[in-house]
């Protein structure tokens, strides 16, 4: 049985719509389209339906081969999003994306403000370049990363609300690792995303990081990130518990390979502007193979 035959999705434009979402979370978020192959296949297509929506608000802002002026790609993302946002309101829609998202949102009973939210984190990149304080970040990440958690709670099942504030609180790990791991990328956006404030606390300026030369203020900046990242990861790892147990290995691994970035970052010893830190193919293997024996089991 498939994955959309598993979750009861008959309709075959809803189907259609499905699939897209699928594609586009096997194209772009291998690492995240790996962990969802390790829930049940009957909550595959939903998570498929908000990384659809996500991926396709994101390539209209970030999408540096676009032809589209600034002003441009802001009408696009705010006709689109309106569109969107009024087709929640409506319970149907016609949009390729949409309407699986729809679906997934009626389903599952997901508030409509978490992707008002995530438009406005969205719309933010579109005009803010730095954030000064890590409080000010905090708006930007709530919407781009926090909302991520929570929309995708009530898919995974829980049975403590607790299980919310750990799912916000992994969605942030996850962003900020890869804020640490992009810094070169999001130079050639004119973003930075590390607050300026906690940069100059380890003597790094912006024009530091646009020479892109590796220093040991740079170094000591980003071990500061990366404890972060760490700490969040332990603060929300309790909460995975809390989730059905069907859904946890997914979470167990997705957990382990997203800040797993900042080990990766360490290993080629923090140089950000010249190398790429992106997890093994070797350890995303043995974590996912680990967390499907886990799944196998807990199914029998």
């Amino acid at each position: 049985m498939n994955e959309l035959t598993a979750a009861g999705i008959t309709d075959p434009d809803l189907r259609a719509s499905y699939e897209e979402c699928k594609r586009l979370n096997s194209m772009h978020g291998k690492t995240y389209f790996l962990a969802t192959l390790l829930l049940p296949k009957a909550k595959r297509p939903f998570v498929h339906a908000l990384y659809g929506f996500a991926r396709y608000a994101d390539e209209i802002v970030d999408d540096l081969a676009s032809v589209l002026t600034l002003e441009q790609k802001r009408q696009s993302l705010s006709t689109w999003g309106e569109n969107v946002l009024a087709d929640l309101q409506r319970g149907t829609s016609d949009d390729a994306i949409g309407r699986a998202l729809v679906d997934t949102v009626i389903r599952f009973n997901i508030p409509h403000e978490y992707f008002k939210a995530f438009l406005h984190s969205m719309t933010m990149d579109l005009s803010i370049t730095e954030y000064e304080t890590f409080e000010d970040l905090t708006e930007y990440v709530y919407g781009s990363a926090a909302v991520i958690g929570l929309e995708m709670a009530p898919i995974l099942g829980f049975s403590d609300s607790a299980a919310l504030e750990s799912a916000k609180t992994l969605g942030i790990a996850f962003q900020l690792a890869n804020f640490i791991r992009d810094v070169g990328e999001d130079l050639d956006r004119g973003r930075i995303y590390l607050p300026i404030q906690e940069l100059a606390q380890h003597g790094v300026t912006r024009a530091m990081l646009q020479r892109r030369v590796l220093t040991p203020e740079i170094i000591s900046a980003l071990k500061f990130q990366i404890a972060r990242v760490r700490e969040l990861q332990a603060q929300a790892t309790p909460g995975i518990a809390l989730l059905d147990a069907s859904s946890r290995p997914c979470i167990n691994a997705a957990s382990e390979l997203y800040c797993g970035i900042v080990d990766e970052v360490e290993k080629i010893g923090y140089d950000i502007f010249n190398k790429r830190a992106s997890t093994s193919t070797s350890r995303r293997i043995k974590v996912a193979g680990a967390a499907f024996l886990k799944r196998l089991f807990l199914s029998n």
